[in-house]
């Protein structure tokens, strides 16, 4: 009995402090849509993907040294699939900058939502996972979301809907082949060899035509690169105390808490139907996780 109850106040020790990690990522997460929005304003999005990558690398690195450990460390056995992994997240990556430059905040999070729908969908075809029928009923419900958050009918469809419709499914697939690659590498490296891949990828396509930011455009992208090392590892720590089916829905409270910060900072307005259909693939996420937890048995 005292072994069991031992067990019980450990476990929900780590759910609150996964709680507490999955807030700073929400916040982080949201400070993102800010950073890169206003990072926008002053530079394309290769260059601040040139200038984030590289600075991301120069932090990694520093982290890896301050722990004693050495950049030539870092190695892999897995640099072919994580090449490909890296340039989908580029393009995807790409994809994310433009659109939060062209349509609302709430719009683009709510859109980039349906990547674990994508995920759930495109698992059989590479992680030769089964296709259940609820993930066949979540990815349904979740492209019904988004033909009700785009309104196709009213004709609104434009490029930052498009952009981030790509992003979405790029993260889906970034999001398979990290699943595939933590079987055998650590988090820290990934991230680390996704920078460096990445920050070689933007030289060709910037070395022409790269800016050097002014101050302010400067101070965004160093944020932008901060916050998000932040978020994702925050998202990391909460995921490794508490099962998925824990932190997950926390997840979904990104949504309303990004669609207040386009109001107040972007008078943006929330639209009837942009509301309708986030609450949508937010049922539909709910449901997919709802039937992945189910159909391991799980309590």
């Amino acid at each position: 009995m005292n072994g069991t109850g031992t067990s019980d106040v450990a476990q929900r020790s780590n759910i609150l402090t996964a709680v507490k990690w999955m807030t700073v990522a929400l916040f982080a997460f949201s400070a993102i849509g800010i950073a890169a929005r206003e990072a926008g304003r002053g530079m394309g999005a290769l260059d601040i993907m040139f200038y984030r990558s590289w600075l991301g690398v120069s932090i990694l690195a520093i982290v890896q040294y301050g722990s004693g450990g050495r950049v030539l460390d870092l190695r892999t056995s897995q640099l072919p699939l994580l090449g490909l992994r890296s340039f989908i997240h580029f393009i995807a990556q790409y994809a994310w900058l433009v659109a939060v430059t062209l349509i609302p905040l709430a719009e683009l999070f709510a859109i980039e939502f349906t990547a674990p729908l994508w995920t759930a969908l495109l698992a059989p075809l590479f992680l030769k996972e089964r296709l259940t029928g609820t993930r066949l009923v979540a990815a349904g419900l979740g492209f019904v979301g988004i033909l009700i958050v785009v309104s196709p009918g009213s004709l609104t469809i434009g490029p930052g809907t498009l952009y981030a419709f790509v992003a979405a499914v790029g993260f889906a697939f970034h999001y398979l082949m990290t699943k595939q690659l933590t079987r055998r590498d650590g988090a820290f490296l990934l991230l680390f060899y996704t920078h460096v891949i990445q920050g070689i990828m933007a030289i060709p396509l910037t070395i022409t035509s790269l800016k050097v930011p002014d101050p302010v455009t400067a101070l965004w992208i160093v944020a932008l690169t901060v916050i998000g090392l932040v978020a994702h590892y925050a998202l990391a720590r909460a995921f490794a105390l508490a099962d998925a089916i824990v932190v997950a829905p926390l997840d979904f409270l990104r949504l309303p808490l990004i669609a207040v910060v386009g109001v107040v900072l972007y008078d943006e307005t929330l639209a009837p139907a942009l509301i309708a259909g986030a609450a949508v693939i937010v049922a539909a996420n709910a449901i997919n996780i709802w039937g992945e937890r189910r159909r391991r048995g799980t309590p």
